[in-house]
């Protein structure tokens, strides 16, 4: 067997022990975009109809498959089940796929970190669609997560790059915990204080409490620069979409619109494109060799 061969086999396990893996978390957003913004307990009573409150079977748990040999429906009383179960399934799958060939295929930390924000972030969106919330515990947990996974993501780089001392190992996790602990306050104020100018503005609630809150998770996993691109991507897709769904006369001007779903797609942005975003803001504004 050739070494090619080989390698195209190794290549096609893992992205099916990531696809797979995707979709098992997807099964569990869904649990947790229905339970904690009603404010139940993820973990009993296991999944059930919510009509009849039969416990779902092994084979009915599968992702994406059991909905699909249910046929959409409960396998008791037939009761139809929304189809936006195996769609979130599949797309967190396809997401974590996704953000594992941008790694270039190497499992580490970082990329750990990348498949958990972005699961937190579609859980989030989908919620404040559901509910024009975003539970403080969820956002809380960012803030905590992000900050773990960057001390964790600086510490594995200062060994990988031969930091052998205590100290040495101790500094860069610190320094990871500042940005961090920076970013989440810029993310906070600064939506904070968009929100403020926004309901001047506006003379009326201008976004919700829970938008500066979910902003101080993203500061805390990308970063104060990162922070700040998020907003502005999110202002600019939530204005371009606003506009067609008002000109569509699919809302009105006077219907609320959650701003959730637009900080999460800023923020995903921001998490694989944002850097190379911002290098070449600066390359086209600042004059070479600054």
């Amino acid at each position: 067997m050739s070494y090619e061969l080989i390698l195209m086999m190794v290549r096609l396990v893992n992205a099916a022990i990531v696809l797979v893996l995707g979709c098992a978390i997807g099964s569990f957003l869904n649990v947790v975009i229905y339970r904690v913004p009603a404010d139940l307990s993820l973990w009993w009573p296991p999944s059930r109809c919510p009509k009849c409150l039969h416990e779902l079977g092994v084979t009915e748990n599968i992702p994406v498959f059991g909905w699909l040999r249910l046929g959409g429906r409960c396998a008791h009383c037939r009761t139809p089940i929304s189809a936006r179960y195996p769609i979130i399934e599949a797309v967190t799958g396809a997401i974590f796929l996704a953000a594992f060939y941008l790694s270039a295929e190497t499992w580490s930390i970082a990329l750990v970190s990348q498949w958990v924000m972005l699961a937190w972030l579609l859980a989030l969106a989908m919620i404040d669609i559901d509910t024009m919330t975003l539970p403080n515990p969820l956002t809380q947990w960012g803030v905590a997560m992000g900050l773990g996974f960057n001390v964790a993501i600086a510490w594995q780089a200062s060994v990988a790059s031969g930091a052998t001392s205590l100290a040495a190992q101790l500094a860069a996790g610190g320094a990871a915990m500042f940005a961090s602990v920076l970013g989440a306050m810029v993310g906070l104020w600064g939506l904070d204080t968009l929100r403020l100018l926004g309901s001047i503005a506006f003379g009326k609630e201008a976004m919700g409490a829970g938008d500066s809150k979910l902003m101080a998770g993203v500061g805390a996993w990308l970063g104060w620069p990162l922070a700040l691109l998020t907003v502005f991507v999110a202002c600019a897709i939530g204005a371009v979409l606003g506009s067609v769904a008002i000109a569509l006369k699919w809302v009105t001007r006077s219907q609320p619109i959650p701003f959730g779903p637009f900080l999460a797609i800023g923020a995903a942005i921001a998490l694989i494109w944002g850097q190379a975003m911002i290098d070449a803001y600066l390359g086209f504004f600042l004059p070479a060799g600054l």
